[in-house]
């Protein structure tokens, strides 16, 4: 088994962490806690032996009624096939294995129990991003790793069958939220403990010039026409089940008893048939 590349310092995320200020900057966690349990509502089942994987257990410690905490690491503190409920809140952007952690937390459903996990994806800070590159490359004549990499949602769900789930779902939820100027987005990122943990990042000092750079650039390219800048954020949303017999299966190619066209209430062209354009 191959070892996946180091993404993360972890120490510097810990520390990161330790000095964020959610109760300056929880919007991120607070909606997607409000469609985390908008979609339980939907499942219309009773969860007797929910887990939550998360960083941050002073806004998910009580989502869940009777919920166990599990802190987020390479190896997650699961007992195999002990949960009807796993959700993983908000970290799994940060992993450096997250189908591993998919894999773990599969592992420690029950038969046919759910796996919810939201994290930062897609076009996620896509504007700091492109203006930071643009920056550097101006003021330090190159480019060094500051975003985390986003996953793509139309990889999320095949990450979902490498883990084993039957059922999977992958959607996002785009989100754009406006600052004064890039220093207001970046203050919002250290009180979420979202800065720079890359494994790769520059250590070097930053000199000043840099951010004010970014901080022009950011202004004159997405500026809204409101004295504000916009920036993204993107919720994905992974949903699974641990495989169960008693789970929905696909038909078999040529078992349906209905022709389609019966179904839809229109004439079905015989492959030899041509297809005529319509008349004028």
């Amino acid at each position: 088994m191959t070892t996946p590349p180091r993404l993360t310092d972890r120490p510097a995320l810990t520390q990161h962490r330790a000095r964020a200020r959610m109760d300056q900057a929880r919007f991120l966690h607070d909606e997607a806690l409000a469609q985390i349990q908008e979609r339980l509502e939907e499942v219309n089942r009773s969860f007797t032996s929910p887990a939550i994987v998360t960083a941050h257990p002073e806004i998910w410690g009580n989502a869940i009624e009777s919920a166990r905490i599990v802190a987020d690491g390479e190896t997650l503190a699961l007992t195999e096939q002990a949960h009807d409920l796993v959700i993983h809140a908000m970290t799994l952007h940060w992993a450096d294995d997250p189908v591993g952690q998919m894999v773990q937390a599969r592992r420690a459903l029950k038969p046919d129990g759910l796996f919810i996990a939201v994290f930062l994806g897609g076009q996620t800070l896509a504007e700091l991003r492109a203006v930071l590159a643009e920056a550097e490359a101006k003021t330090r004549g190159g480019l060094s790793p500051r975003v985390a990499p986003m996953g793509e949602i139309r990889d999320l769900g095949g990450a979902l069958q490498r883990a084993g789930f039957a059922l999977p779902v992958a959607d996002s939820t785009p989100m754009t939220v406006t600052y004064a100027n890039a220093v207001g987005l970046m203050h919002d990122l250290r009180a979420m403990g979202e800065t720079n943990a890359l494994a790769n990042r520059d250590r070097r000092f930053t000199p000043r010039a840099l951010f004010a750079q970014a901080n022009a650039l950011y202004e004159q390219h997405y500026h809204n026409g409101a004295d504000r800048i916009a920036a993204t954020f993107d919720l994905v949303f992974l949903t699974g089940w641990a495989p169960d017999e008693t789970q929905p299966k696909p038909l078999r190619p040529g078992s349906a008893k209905t022709r389609l066209a019966d179904a839809l209430g229109v004439p079905e062209l015989k492959t030899q048939d041509p297809v005529r354009p319509p008349h004028d």
